[in-house]
């Protein structure tokens, strides 16, 4: 199984500052900041009723900021089961379509900072841990899906690399989103085809390496 694009991503911002820069309600989540690894929780924005069937209503519902798992149950036919999916390869897949059509089951990760493996060095044969983070976004979105099992979890939805991650090594890259908010919208609320022209590298020339 090939290795997941990232792996660690940082917000280092507490959960009333990413609510109020995404337009969401922070509710309860206790969120002050930190390293989010696979596994564990992470805060995501949602604006889905998710809970209540029936017609989605029109308008644009409140965003709010929830508590989701990293890492997405696999489906049956997988090799591991308890191996969990961090990241959406294949949009298109029978595994992800229904959900991502659906806009009520994406959501927007909030990060600082995105951390990808660097090729191995020649002489120890060590990965190296680099850094990312958008230059024109102190804080900013990737997109996410979620999936309602025995608990509610999300993954990163990813696209070809840029120069920087390719040159980390990297073939693929998290969708980091434009810091326009109708572009946060169009994700949240967006008709599929709307939302899908969202998964795109970011610009290289607008990304920067925080740490190698």
């Amino acid at each position: 199984m090939r290795r997941a694009v990232t792996t660690l991503f940082r917000l280092d911002a507490a959960a009333p500052a990413i609510a109020a820069h995404f337009g969401a309600r922070a509710g309860h989540d206790p969120w002050a900041g930190g390293t989010i690894a696979p596994h564990q929780f992470a805060p995501v924005i949602t604006s889905g009723r998710e809970e209540i069937a029936g017609p989605r209503p029109t308008g644009d519902p409140p965003r709010r900021l929830i508590p989701r798992l990293w890492g997405v149950p696999p489906p049956p036919s997988a090799f591991d089961a308890s191996r969990l999916v961090l990241t959406v390869r294949n949009p298109g897949s029978p595994f992800w379509i229904g959900n991502l059509r659906n806009s009520e089951f994406r959501c927007l990760v909030p990060a600082t900072a995105v951390m990808a493996w660097g090729r191995a060095d020649p002489q120890t044969g060590r990965r190296r841990q680099h850094w990312f983070a958008p230059s024109d976004q102190p804080l900013f979105a990737m997109a996410g899906v979620w999936k309602d099992s025995e608990i509610a979890s999300f993954a990163l939805l990813t696209c070809e690399a840029n120069a920087l991650f390719r040159e980390a090594g990297q073939e693929r890259m998290p969708v980091i989103l434009p810091a326009d908010p109708a572009a946060w919208t169009t994700w949240l609320r967006g008709e599929w085809k709307q939302a899908e022209g969202l998964i795109a590298p970011y610009s290289s020339s607008q990304t920067a390496f925080v740490q190698k």
